[in-house]
């Protein structure tokens, strides 16, 4: 008997029934099987060795795929199990699990648990383990059978009584056993170049009330080349972690004592938020927004006017009973409170477009797991707004709220980023609110206005908000990662819902549409974006200290630098006088590890001549020039944003007039 395989490039051929996916890429070319390291057939994971008895659609997987990474990265994380037991009998372990950046098992042991320095030794097991260069071998036990032999392992027991069925499919190694459903190398003879990193604590399951497991974080690579870029990439995040900028620079902590997910501003992160959102208030209130402050409390009827309650309750916090049958949400999102301000008047059209913005304060329900600094908090503060427009306002208002974006973009010098339109996903349309022809209408007016830009862009399906489609600016990390800073949402539901209107030109109500739009997120996760783009050497304009000013000598220097102080002050400028009794080049160190931009060192020769000798962060050399030549330079600095001068507003937009 034959069998009928379709490949990738559509063509179809012929082979034997009971044919491995090893023979059929020898049978296509030696090369290929020389890279192969798995197959998918009719989509699913399938080994070397598995024999295929069906006509179905086969793809060989090779080392150079990313599926072909993830086959090596979880046969490591087999292989990682099969070193920790042999080491240490008595942990129980949980999951292991190949991602993106690598792999990680979850283990557990009663007395302490493995730390990050048994991770050598554990990672020299591994490398013995493979140097033997056994082979992987499918197995398979009877559910009893397993329990038998994860008999001290609540974890194992609890996944062997959620398998389907009387048989419990795994590998073995030797004489140790575990059961997965992913596909691993048939040998270890390409398991070379790995790296163990870390362990940190991991809920059983991803679940806040389960047992605290210690996960073992590692990579793995088929080339060595490629693992050590990695570590390189590794050690360049590290130095970039907003984290561990934002503890040394003493600009933010969060305590899980006293709230995990909340972060504390200290003055010097203070600063630049406060700097960040009073830039953020005035261009908007140059380009015509409305100012408003409204509470972070609403009802909750108003939530489940709006959808939120039906489509995001997971991440809403539960509702406080009042005890008067009032029930008060802390709110996920602005919008229904943007919405009374517009309601709170008769609306007409000669106010159109009505824009309303603010520096909103939201709480979602996020896990602990999934927090992580300032990017994934419990309490955040959105540069927010919502423009009340006519159905003929929409492109001009929508061109609008772009070049504001791209105005903001160019001030903080963020020119890597990209446009997706993000759709409702046609195939999964119960998670969106229920109206055909609003998408239709409303993910093409989106798509004209921006083809009528001349933009270019990417759409993606299943990326829209529940009640629109919208613009989202997607930008690069400075580890290259994407992230959405911007969006523009249209929404014809909320209004609906509301019952919105305003008054036309003929004396009768119409329904406004509504436009969402952020310009640059969160303050929590821009300022993290920020640091980690800056690596910590914020530019002047946004610096919590702008200067610091050491004199030579305490006592007959101190009157010129405390002269030098007041003037600055009084220009705006933030400013230190570092009268520490300590030595002059200690405290030069100093300021240029804290990452000041200017310090200047006023001494005997500076005092009489009215200059400073300024040394620039970065810079090991120091210049001689007048102090108010200084001041204006720095002055000069803050009010181009810290921009090299041959940088022109405007250049390099990709959105014209």
């Amino acid at each position: 008997m034959s069998i009928k395989l379709t490949f990738p490039d559509n063509s179809i051929k012929e082979y034997d029934d009971g044919v491995t996916v090893e023979a059929v890429a020898k049978a296509i070319s030696t090369s290929l099987a020389k890279k192969a390291v798995a197959g998918k057939f009719n989509g699913a994971f399938v080994g070397l060795q598995d024999s295929l008895t069906a006509d179905g659609a086969i793809e060989i997987i090779t080392k150079d795929s990313e599926d072909g990474l993830n086959v090596l990265r979880q046969t490591a994380a087999f292989v990682l199990a099969a070193a920790i037991k042999d080491l240490h009998p008595e942990v129980r372990l949980g999951e292991g699990q190949a991602d993106e950046d690598g792999f990680f098992y979850d283990t557990d042991r009663d007395d302490g648990q493995l730390t990050i320095d048994q991770l050598p030794a554990i990672e020299a097991k591994m490398a013995a383990i493979v140097k033997e260069a056994p082979t992987i071998e499918k197995a398979s036990l009877t559910k009893a059978e397993a329990k038998q032999l994860f008999a001290n392992d609540p974890y194992k027991l609890e996944l062997i009584d959620a398998i389907e069925g009387d048989t419990v499919e795994g590998f073995k190694l030797g004489d140790f056993f575990d059961f997965e459903e992913a596909v691993l190398l048939p040998s270890l003879k390409d398991l070379k170049h790995f790296k163990l990193l870390s362990v940190a604590g991991a809920y059983w399951q991803g679940k806040s009330s389960n047992p605290m497991l210690q996960r073992i974080y590692a990579t793995a690579y088929y080339k060595e080349a490629d693992l050590e870029a990695d570590a390189k990439r590794r050690e360049e995040a590290k130095e970039r972690d907003h984290r561990v900028i934002g503890r040394d620079q003493d600009l933010f902590f969060v305590d899980p004592n006293v709230g995990a997910g909340l972060p504390y501003w200290m003055p010097n992160g203070a600063t630049i938020r406060r700097v960040i959102e009073r830039y953020i208030i005035d261009k908007e209130l140059a380009d015509g927004y409305e100012h408003v402050y409204t509470p972070v409390l609403m009802n909750l009827s108003a939530y489940k006017t709006s959808g939120h309650w039906e489509h995001y309750r997971e991440d809403m916090f539960p509702p406080m009973d009042m005890g008067d049958g009032e029930m008060l949400e802390l709110r996920p999102m602005n919008c229904p409170s943007h919405i009374q301000i517009y309601k709170h008047h008769i609306r007409s059209y000669r106010e159109l477009p009505l824009r309303i913005a603010e520096l909103g304060m939201m709480h979602r329900y996020e896990k602990s797991g999934a927090l992580s600094g300032l990017q994934r908090v419990r309490e955040m503060t959105l540069n927010d707004g919502h423009t009340f427009v006519a159905l003929d306002q929409v492109q001009e208002e929508f061109k609008k709220i772009l070049r504001l974006i791209m105005a903001v973009y160019e001030d903080f010098n963020i020119s890597d980023y990209s446009f997706r339109l993000s759709y409702r996903d046609p195939k999964n349309t119960e998670k969106y609110f229920d109206d055909e022809e609003m998408w239709t209408r409303s993910q093409s007016m989106l798509k004209a206005a921006m083809d009528d830009l001349g933009l270019d862009y990417y759409e993606a399906e299943g990326e829209a908000a529940f009640y629109g489609p919208k613009l989202d600016i997607q930008t690069k990390t400075a580890l290259g990662n994407d992230e959405t800073m911007s969006t523009i949402q249209l929404d014809f539901m909320l209004p609906e819902r509301f019952g919105l209107t305003y008054v036309g030109a003929d004396g009768q109500e119409h329904r406004p549409v509504m436009i969402h739009r952020g310009i640059v997120g969160t303050m929590e996760r821009f300022i993290a974006y920020l640091t980690e783009i800056y690596k910590g050497a914020f530019p002047t304009w946004l610096a919590p200290t702008q200067v610091v000013i050491v004199p030579v000598n305490l006592d007959a220097h101190m009157a010129y630098a405390k002269q030098l102080k007041e003037e600055m002050l009084k220009k705006g400028f933030r400013v230190e006088l570092d009268s520490r009794n300590e030595k002059m080049n200690y405290k030069i160190r100093d300021s240029q590890t804290r990452k000041i931009p200017f310090t200047i060192v006023v001494g005997e020769e500076e005092l009489n001549a009215a200059t400073v000798s300024v040394r620039k962060f970065g810079q090991s050399k120091a210049e001689e020039m007048p102090a108010n030549m200084f001041m204006d330079s720095v002055q000069a600095e803050i009010n181009n944003f810290s921009r090299d001068g041959k940088h022109k507003r405007g250049e390099g937009s990709q959105l014209a007039d």
